[in-house]
């Protein structure tokens, strides 16, 4: 299973942006022994319409655009629910399991994602009740994503 992660927003160069690069590429290693094919991070623009909902809209389409067929989507959301480390591996093993080719699991951007994309997600998942800096919450992403790979792998990065 292809795992992708689609953030609204480019990352600027920094600690923020060498960090999640360095999360994405260590579950890419981890991720080839638990049949995960790879692990790619995909940037998009950040929309300049001038209402909330429009913006919200034009990001949706383009994350639309750049979801691979057939692909789960796994929304990070304030109103999504909280999984431990291990539900969320669990989650993602059980769909490889199914056979589905490819999960993306996605960020809006500052405005958050429009209402009918996140509610058309298999999943939506927060980072808890407070509110983090979009980089932060791509980092934690990416972390995550590394930490599911290593979970399904038995190796010892992830204590209980």
């Amino acid at each position: 299973m292809r795992l992708l992660l689609i953030c609204v927003g480019r990352s600027k160069p920094g600690p923020e942006r060498d960090l999640a690069a360095r999360y994405i590429e260590r579950a890419g290693a981890a991720g080839r022994s638990v049949g995960f094919t790879g692990v790619d991070l995909c940037e998009l623009d950040e929309s300049r319409a001038r209402r909330a909902e429009d913006r919200k809209a034009e990001e949706a389409k383009a994350i639309r655009a750049r979801l691979p067929p057939g692909a789960e989507v796994i929304a990070f959301d304030e109103r999504g629910k909280t999984l431990s480390s291990r539900d969320f591996a669990r989650h993602l093993g059980q769909s490889r399991d199914h056979g589905i080719g490819a999960a993306a699991l996605i960020i809006g951007g500052p405005d958050g994602l429009a209402p009918d994309l996140r509610a058309g997600a298999a999943l939506a998942l927060s980072f808890g009740a407070m509110t983090f800096p979009h980089q932060l919450a791509r980092i934690m992403a990416a972390e995550q994503i590394y930490r599911v790979a290593t979970i399904l792998a038995g190796h010892p990065y992830h204590r209980d």
